[in-house]
């Protein structure tokens, strides 16, 4: 079987296979720092560090660029971590397991952290490549990108002294972005005491797990239709605690803030009498919501089946119908499309997990995405209502800003000659509903004329994730281009 680092070209397939073998959770990026410092110091190129944790490689500008301004490359460093139910893999300690499956590179039953892995090899290749003529090369890595943007919002002071960027997280080639969503959270949580638990023989106890959804990025992948886990696992619990004493012991869905969620799994308890009932409601909506979600969600499990362990504990009655109605309130999916951009989504929410991290506590987080920051705030206040009306306490995160388009700046236009001298066609040029840092590094540098480029990448977020081969080897001979004559 052919081996990563046998694709061409081999200078970026090595250096990814080795970032593939080195974890880095977001909030946890020890390891992949120190990856970068070691290279930097085999490589006798200059690293800065900021108390943050970004770190800044330097490449002195080739004879005869030496007075030009910096060119700044820049990725992030942490990946999402998500992974189907079976895979046991701890994402602090194991390297993921990547393969090379036809045209794609994937990874056997996790996320692949192309995002932003592939951009940080192609920007270590720069810093390497000795046949590249360039200006002086600012290599930026910054930490936390996919938890909350934390590195790029704290980039320290001085770290970059170039003009011009070049962002590297982005997932379709011959597609040149310019633009971006800002995004804020929107975390509620209920308090409640436990009750103990009903008399046993009374009542049977079942697991209700719903599966096997797409996921996906909850910016790049909101507009595809797919299932929320949480969604579909709530409406079956909302139906049948209707027409039966349903009492809840467990909701456990999601995991990621930007990631739409797969699985969900609740414990509950059915009083004896009315099981046969509940079991026939559930086939009626198990193959409803089937139906429904046939295009979209081929994969899509919906299983009620009898738990031998029985739960010590359940949600207070008024607890349970307050969260389940919360549930089925609170809004999914987009909210308005772009009337400025054609099949630009503009406002989103991406209800990502609900968790009983602690006893008396059920955290449900929300994520939200807008180009327009009022509407971005518009639909937090939205759902954060709908959380106050169920009685939930409600925390809205700082946020962070969009990147505002500027098709006429210097560097898109030479980016998007240089494309078209290269291969004959223009690439599109775009805005993009997923969050990228851009905006946020325009705020401490207001000047900075950025754009934002990368291969193919499909099913980030989740365990389908994978990145196109052809497409690396094409986006690399374009920045080498970029490079040199930006």
């Amino acid at each position: 079987m052919e081996q990563i680092r046998e694709l061409k070209p081999e200078i970026v397939w090595g250096i990814f296979e080795a970032i593939t073998r080195v974890p880095r959770p977001s909030k946890k990026e020890g390891k992949i720092q120190a990856f970068i410092e070691e290279f930097a110091v085999r490589h006798e190129l200059e690293c800065r560090r900021d108390a943050k944790g970004n770190l800044v490689v330097v490449r002195p500008a080739s004879p005869g660029r030496e007075g030009e301004p910096a060119l700044i490359l820049q990725s992030h460093m942490d990946m999402v971590c998500e992974k189907d139910a079976d895979i046991r893999i701890d994402f602090e300690q194991d390297p993921i397991e990547a393969y090379v499956d036809g045209e794609w590179v994937r990874a056997r039953g996790t996320t692949l952290g192309a995002d932003c892995g592939i951009g940080m090899a192609f920007q270590m290749a720069v810093l390497i490549d000795k046949e590249l003529q360039v200006p002086q090369i600012e290599a930026l890595f910054t930490v936390d990108e996919e938890q909350g943007l934390t590195g790029a919002m704290n980039l320290g002071e001085g770290m970059l002294t170039g003009s011009r960027m070049i962002n590297l997280d982005s997932e379709d080639e011959g597609e040149i972005f310019i633009g971006c969503a800002g995004g804020i959270d929107t975390i509620a949580t209920m308090r409640y005491v436990l009750e103990e638990n009903v008399q046993p023989g009374d009542f049977q106890y079942f697991s209700v797990c719903v599966s096997g959804l797409h996921g996906g990025h909850s910016g790049d992948d909101i507009e595809k239709g797919f299932a929320n886990s949480n969604k579909l696992l709530n409406r079956v619990l909302w139906n049948l605690s209707r027409v039966c004493g349903l009492r809840l012991a467990r909701f456990d869905g999601g995991n990621l803030r930007n990631a739409i969620p797969r699985e969900a799994e609740a414990v509950v308890a059915i009083p004896s009498a009315e099981v046969e009932q509940a079991e026939e409601l559930f086939r009626e909506l198990a193959d409803a919501i089937a139906a429904e979600f046939s295009l979209t969600e081929p994969g899509l499990k919906i299983v009620f089946e009898p738990v031998s362990e029985v739960p010590e504990r359940f949600l207070p009655v008024d607890t349970q119908r307050r969260l389940l109605d919360l549930l089925y309130a609170v809004p999914h999916g987009v909210m308005a499309m772009s009337r400025a951009i054609p099949g630009l989504v503009e406002t989103s929410t991406n209800l990502a997990s609900v968790k009983m991290p602690d006893e008396g506590a059920i955290v449900i987080t929300t994520s939200q995405r807008s180009s327009v920051e009022s509407a971005k705030r518009d639909i937090a206040d939205r759902v954060g209502a709908v959380f106050a009306l169920a009685g939930a306490e409600v925390y809205h995160t700082d946020g962070y800003p969009g990147w505002k388009p500027n098709p006429d700046s210097p560097l898109v236009r030479q980016a998007a000659a240089i494309y078209r001298e290269m291969f004959g066609n223009d690439p599109k040029i775009k805005a993009i509903h997923a969050g990228l840092e851009c905006g946020l590094f325009l705020t401490r540098y207001p000047k900075l004329d950025i754009i934002s480029t990368g291969p193919t990448l499909r099913g980030v977020h989740s365990p389908a994730e994978r990145v196109e081969i052809a497409s690396v080897a094409k986006v690399w001979d374009y920045l080498k281009r970029l490079v040199e004559q930006c």
